[in-house]
């Protein structure tokens, strides 16, 4: 039986905090005891400090056994590779820390290959080796980024480790249940005690585990319990029903627009609003088709100018109680005016097929080119953006997109970047691949970056050699070279690494324009060749791991 040990209360327990005291002050101040002041003192000192702790040490009685933990469970998927194995060893001692844009040399940041890493290797069902189970830990610890695929790759050993290590608690909060599954759908009694006597984490577990299978059970379970939940539980719960999202989640969302809480109301309405047939939706019809029409007299006044239709808005001049229960904010933020505010939260709520049928059947990318009458033009398109995300309607996406070659898409305008980002969301891989490729060949890469994001891993071939295509141009203009630092670090992790060979014209040092930064060219000579190595190195990782289970569409 293994014993732990407690020390003896024994009498002169305060000999060794003398001893200590004399060494901190120096013999010549004070002496050991039963010692003379010399050049003994310090020999005498170190004998009785020997002497104190063999008797420390020996002083020990048992204390009682602790419990022995449970063995971790097995785990049985399939081995990593020799090769994949030895590769996992070596990404997780390279942990530098947060990666630097601008770092310098040519060597890859092995760190930031491992999230890459990790999702092949989840993708093909590989099991961890237990002994890097520690380090993998520790990674996932210092990057929440890095959390979820680095705890389904480390499987239950990895939430029996963070069991017996504090530092390792994450795992537990980050898997619902601290890794307890939820029981099975047809098992009711079972889901009936989870629900009502489980922590937290797992009721919600429990409610998207459900909701995933059967959403009319999931919904009627929450409703058994809905009206004694805390406020902040029936935001969370409430947000598991964007699962599966369909009429017949109507009635429940209607009553919980009388919820106490305003951000129970406001998701309410937000789930409702993306449900195009719902009452409320046609209520915000209404309401925002009100707001807006079209004028046919506009431009007919100068000699030979035809009508130009126009589109011309009258915003609401208050927020009225029903507008506020269907989810309206009333109180606009510092800087907006109200009306305005109103204005874009009902059109934002609309449903998008309302506008059609107001603005003369016209299709969404006519409606988007009409003029806008009175600077009303970047509210109103900016709601339709939001809008268009909500209802993931791919149309309307492609309405307020433009064309990437447009000279607005390059800077300010009706519809801004970020908005830009989100609508391509709602577009297939290759289509935003395909937009973003040809933005960046008519606007440089400036502008580029938050498109990038959006776009699936590895990037399709056109929008690898737009990318590549115009850091080439930069890099022969002499431009300012750190600029391209976060392009250069996407293009190491999301560039195709067959494209590797197209970059060995790109490895030597160019020659610098005579307004080119100091420096640039071997800056750039560098960054290339990092970029290929990193290429090389992630089409060795493959390699490694082997072939997919399947190869699902990104």
């Amino acid at each position: 039986m293994t014993r732990t040990s407690a020390p003896v209360d024994a009498p002169g327990t305060g000999a060794w905090e003398g001893l200590v005291t004399t060494a901190l002050l120096g013999t010549d101040r004070r002496t050991p005891p039963g010692t003379a002041p010399g050049q003994d003192a310090p020999v005498a000192l170190l004998d009785a400090a020997a002497v104190e702790t063999v008797r420390r040490r020996a002083g020990l009685r048992p204390a009682r056994a602790a419990q022995r933990p449970r063995p971790a469970p097995a785990d049985g998927r399939p081995p990593l590779p020799a090769a994949a194995a030895r590769r996992l060893a070596m990404l997780l001692v390279d942990r530098p820390g947060a990666s630097a844009g601008g770092r310098r040399g040519t060597a890859p940041d092995l760190m930031e290959l491992l999230p890459q890493w990790l999702a092949a290797a989840n993708a093909r069902g590989f099991a961890p080796p237990p002994q890097v189970l520690p380090a993998l830990l520790d990674a996932a610890r210092g990057r929440t980024d890095l959390r979820p695929a680095a705890l389904e790759f480390a499987g239950p050993r990895a939430l029996w480790l963070a069991r017996l290590n504090p530092d390792w608690r994450f795992a537990l909060r980050s898997a619902p249940g601290g890794g307890a599954a939820p029981p099975p759908v047809a098992d009711d009694d079972r889901t009936r005690q989870v629900w009502q006597e489980g922590l937290f984490a797992e009721r919600v577990a429990l409610l998207s585990a459900l909701r995933s299978g059967d959403p009319a059970a999931a919904r009627e379970l929450l409703a058994t319990t809905w009206a004694t939940e805390r406020a902040e539980d029936r935001l969370m719960f409430l947000d598991s029903l964007r699962t599966g999202l369909g009429p017949d989640d109507e009635p429940f969302l209607e009553q919980a627009l009388s919820d106490r809480s305003r951000n129970v109301r406001a998701t309410a309405a937000e789930l409702l609003s993306a449900l195009p047939g719902s009452a409320l939706a046609a209520r915000m019809a209404v309401r925002a088709a009100a707001c807006v029409a079209i004028d046919h007299t506009r431009g007919s006044g100068a000699a030979g100018t035809a009508p130009t239709p126009t589109i011309v808005v009258e915003a609401p001049h208050e927020c009225d109680p029903d507008m506020e229960r269907d989810g309206v904010v009333p109180k606009a933020p510092a800087g907006r005016g109200e009306r305005s505010w109103w204005f874009g939260q009902l059109v934002e709520a609309a449903p998008l097929g309302t506008w059609s049928r107001r603005l003369g059947g016209r299709t969404p990318r006519e409606i988007v080119a009409l003029p806008v009458a009175d600077d009303w033009q970047g509210e109103l398109h900016a709601a339709w953006c939001r809008a268009a995300v909500r209802q993931g309607d791919a149309e309307w996406s492609r309405a307020l997109l433009g064309q990437p070659s447009a000279p607005e898409a390059g800077g300010p305008g009706a519809v801004s970047l970020a908005e830009r980002a989100k609508l391509l969301g709602t577009l297939g891989a290759a289509e935003r691949a395909e937009w973003v490729a040809g933005f960046i060949a008519a606007h440089g890469l400036s502008e580029a970056f938050q498109l990038l994001g959006v776009c699936a891993v590895p990037w399709a071939p056109p929008l690898g050699r737009a990318v590549v295509d115009a850091l080439n141009i930069a890099r022969d203009a002499g431009s300012y070279p750190w600029s391209f630092s976060g392009v250069m670090g996407l293009a190491e992790r999301c560039l195709d690494p067959s494209e590797s060979g197209r970059l060995d014209a790109l490895l030597a040092v160019p020659d610098e324009p005579e307004d080119a930064s100091p420096g640039a060219g071997g800056y750039w000579a560098e960054a290339f060749q990092r970029l290929v190595t990193t290429l090389r190195l992630r089409a060795a990782m493959i390699e490694e791991l082997g072939p997919a289970k399947s190869t699902a569409p990104a």
